[in-house]
């Protein structure tokens, strides 16, 4: 259809049929008009798959199992690939089986960065860099909307605590703001091409995103003339009014009263009582309109999607061996010999915990989840005599509503369940002590980290440490075996400073999908060449996060970013605080070497070569000085693949903003 011909079909609607479509009328669809053929949008929850089917009215699953789809690695995992395609890949297999699902939007990507490794929904966002954050989600919206699914990209704006989320306000200065956080939405929204963008639940500058002036209008609208469809978080919206004339087309909740939804009958009302003139609504509508026609939704010649395929399967699986950073690997115990194990020991809950149903939004029901216990049992199979025990208790959940951190403090307010997560489960680690002692262990794997107890929607972490008294567990198991290899699944940083110098071997694994399991012990037993890279720093001490001791972070009335600029790396680098592992830190069981570097204008050239004896993966990360933030900061990337003793010259373009560009991180 053509603009005129939408423009046509808004004005031969009624008043109740614009309503309706303004509006949930389900948790997660609102209403079509079926007179004209307008079927109703349907969305559905992401990022890591389609989330299960839910009855229109109730928060109860239909439970009918036709639901089941392909459990995809999260974007903190698809960012440490570093590689663009593999972000188009992903992206297209979500489209894919949100088509295939029957849905029109799928709510993803998450690209709020990594302000703090407290945040509970870390694991959905890429990383602490904008420029990392921006190159990955193109890609990622691309390879969706390649399907006749719109990208919902989330949460503008700002929303980068849990804690108070549904009203905590956010004051930053606004060129930094500008230049930050809102460059991210501006490039993914226009470079990438995103068909919608959720408003987040946070105030900005007082107002709800949902209902913000300067985002919604000023900014998305007149500055950007963005003509995609914003959408409410579930729930976002407060004021009729202030909503509907600032421009949110869609007002989505989890109540089920669905005509008293601001968009509802209160809407409706004021436009019959001349409080809103009847045009702002048609505004809205031909947006809608505008985006199901761009979906081939208004034409009824669409793809039709698929989910759980062979394809979609084998794409996991390389985002996930991809992914995999090796973080120490001193006495080049990995990679392991598999001819050699004949008994080995795997102690921690990650092991066999299922990661895929938990999360709060971004849960879905993966047709299957490969752990890390069967990983190692499918590729050591019968001559290999596998011991299992978990080491400690994971099912220990802080109490949320009692987590208050102080303004410029890192004091915050113990409560009895988050000592609950300090406390060591003495039975289980005496037995795997005993297990020790008692048995010639070929080799001990240790697979815990975080779950989705601690990293899920709603909820800040309380700290950095491990919890269930995994610390102690570590240092004990180290003290008899130095050789231990150390493998931590997790949704953003921990504190690994009580036993880190006594590892060696350290492993590092985001939430990786329905093939992690077996993407981890092919990397263990040399199938697989780690090539991951840390997208967000690694703090030796939560005080050396900018968001904690420049602003402010977990304040239930307003957050202040007084850091500025000087997001996670940009902090550190520029007032040299050391830490425990840098953005961008990865090692290989090949080694490279940089040549020939040199910077000609606009243009940085340099030769990257494979020096080790096995095929390997580098990402040259180039670094340039922001000369408006005074921050040195990201401003290229490219991976490469290399066979031993092979050369690459590699070519990148530097941003006339950056001054010194090269491979140095800092200078």
């Amino acid at each position: 259809m053509t603009k005129e011909q939408i423009e046509e079909l808004v004005q031969k609607m009624t008043l109740d049929e614009k309503i309706g479509m303004l509006h949930g009328s389900g948790f997660f669809h609102n209403d079509g008009v079926e007179r004209f053929g307008v079927p109703p949008l349907i969305t559905s929850d992401g990022p890591m798959g389609v989330r299960g089917e839910f009855y229109d009215s109730k928060w109860i699953s239909l439970n009918y199992q036709d639901d089941l789809v392909t459990y995809l690695p999260c974007n903190s995992a698809l960012a440490s690939t570093f590689n663009r395609a593999l972000a188009h890949d992903e992206g297209n297999v979500l489209g894919a089986e949100a088509r295939g699902r029957g849905k029109d939007i799928i709510l993803a990507p998450g690209i709020n960065l990594k302000r703090s490794p407290l945040c509970g929904r870390n694991f959905e966002y890429f990383s602490e860099d904008g420029y990392l954050t921006s190159e990955l989600a193109i890609e990622f919206v691309k390879g969706v909307q390649e399907n006749d699914v719109a990208a919902c990209v989330k949460h503008f704006a700002l929303n980068n605590q849990e804690t108070e989320r549904m009203g905590v306000d956010s004051e930053i200065d606004e060129e930094i703001f500008r230049d930050t956080y809102l460059e991210v939405f501006r490039r993914v929204l226009l470079e990438g091409g995103a068909g919608s963008v959720m408003g987040a639940y946070n105030r900005v500058y007082g107002d709800y995103c949902c209902e913000n002036k300067f985002l919604l209008d000023t900014i998305l609208r007149e500055e950007w003339n963005y003509d995609g469809v914003v959408i409410s978080d579930w729930g976002g919206v407060h004021d009729t009014e202030k909503a509907a004339t600032a421009g949110c087309d869609l007002e989505m909740s989890v109540t089920d009263n669905f005509d008293e939804y601001c968009f509802a009958e209160p809407l409706k009302k004021m436009v019959q009582e001349k409080k809103i003139d009847e045009s702002v609504i048609d505004k809205k509508v031909f947006r809608l309109l505008l985006l199901m026609d761009k979906l081939h939704m208004l034409s009824g010649k669409r793809q039709k999607g698929s989910y759980n395929t062979d394809e979609h399967h084998k794409t996991a699986a390389k985002i996930a061996a991809e992914s995999l950073v090796l973080l120490k690997n001193e006495s080049h115990v990995l990679p392991l010999d598999p001819e050699k194990q004949r008994r080995i020991l795997v102690v921690g809950d990650n092991a066999i915990r299922q990661h895929s149903l938990g999360g709060g939004s971004a849960e879905i029901k993966a047709l299957y989840e490969i752990n890390p216990l069967l990983g190692l049992r499918e590729l050591l199979g019968g001559n290999t005599k596998i011991d299992y025990l978990s080491g400690y208790d994971a099912d220990i959940a802080p109490d949320s509503t009692e987590i208050n951190w102080q303004e410029n403090s890192l004091e915050k307010v113990d409560v009895e369940s988050n000592d609950q997560l300090k406390k060591v489960s003495e039975e289980k680690r005496e037995e795997v002590l005993k297990a020790l002692r008692e048995n010639n262990y070929d080799s001990v794997i240790y697979v815990g980290g975080l779950n989705h107890v601690l990293d899920r929607e709603g909820f800040d972490k309380p700290d950095m440490k491990l919890p269930y008294g995994q610390d102690e567990l570590i240092n004990s198991i180290l003290e008899l075996r130095k050789d231990a290899v150390i493998v931590l699944i997790s949704g953003s940083s921990v504190d690994m400073s009580s036993w880190i110098d006594k590892a060696d071997t350290v492993l590092w694994s985001y939430y990786n999908g329905c093939e992690g399991g077996r993407a981890l012990a092919r990397t263990i037993f040399g199938d697989i060449n780690p090539s991951g890279k840390l997208p967000e720093t690694f703090y030796l001490d939560l005080k050396d996060c900018s968001a904690f001791s420049v602003g402010d972070f977990g304040r239930k009335d307003t957050v202040h970013y007084k850091e500025g600029y000087e997001i996670g790396y940009k902090y550190t680098d520029k007032h040299n605080i050391p830490v425990l592992f840098p953005f961008g830190h990865g090692l290989s069981y090949t080694t490279f070497s940089y040549n020939n570097e040199k910077l000609e204008g606009s243009t940085l050239t340099l030769t990257v070569t494979n020096t080790g004896s096995r095929e390997g993966a580098e990402t040259i990360l180039i670094f340039g000085d922001n000369k408006k933030a005074q921050v040195r900061e990201l401003i290229a990337f490219e991976k490469v693949l290399l066979q031993p003793g092979e050369s690459k010259d590699v070519i990148f373009t530097i941003p006339s903003t950056h001054e010194n560009a090269s491979t140095k991180k800092a200078q």
